[in-house]
């Protein structure tokens, strides 16, 4: 597997001070990982979920469809033990702009990256640091392989398994 690597270091990204064409930039870059993960997104509804063997299922939730965006929850969900429910994280929430070529997170949840503020009141540091969190994970869930696929509709059945029709 190759290295995916930025044209930034780390510590230039914690150091800097972010302008709003460096955070649309990297919204579209977002987009562009959004479609790779999820080709046929203006199409889906619904929840889907992504299996690569020896890797955490990735969720995602189709919230909203309309004529020009997109509003997603992404997620992983992990066994909390004997605690009962499942824990999510990371867990955001997305708008894609189809119109625009951009994906921003509208909240995150997330162990690495704690952003304390309310949703929405986000200053222009935060919306960097969670939208570089989130293109960064994208690349990771693309490198190990996610993908979530539309079917359209079912037809008819092939020795006992359903038969895709796209």
């Amino acid at each position: 597997m190759r290295m995916l690597r930025y044209p930034w270091s780390v510590r230039s990204v914690l150091l800097a001070r972010p302008t709003v064409g460096a955070l649309m930039d990297l919204c579209e870059e977002n987009y562009r990982h959004l479609l790779r993960l999820a080709p046929q997104m203006r199409l889906m509804a619904g929840k889907h979920h992504s299996q690569v063997e020896g890797h955490v299922d990735l969720h995602m939730e189709v919230l909203e469809q309309a004529p020009y965006t997109t509003l997603i929850h992404l997620t992983y969900y992990f066994d909390p033990g004997s605690a009962g429910a499942l824990r999510p994280d990371p867990d955001a929430v997305l708008r894609v702009y189809h119109d625009a070529g951009q994906a921003e997170v509208l909240e995150l949840e997330q162990q690495s990256l704690p952003l304390r503020t309310l949703p929405g009141l986000w200053s222009l540091d935060q919306k960097w640091k969670a939208n570089l969190f989130l293109s960064k994970w994208l690349l990771y869930c693309i490198a190990q392989g996610h993908r979530f696929r539309h079917v359209a509709q079912m037809g008819a059945e092939v020795g006992g398994e359903p038969v895709e029709l796209v």
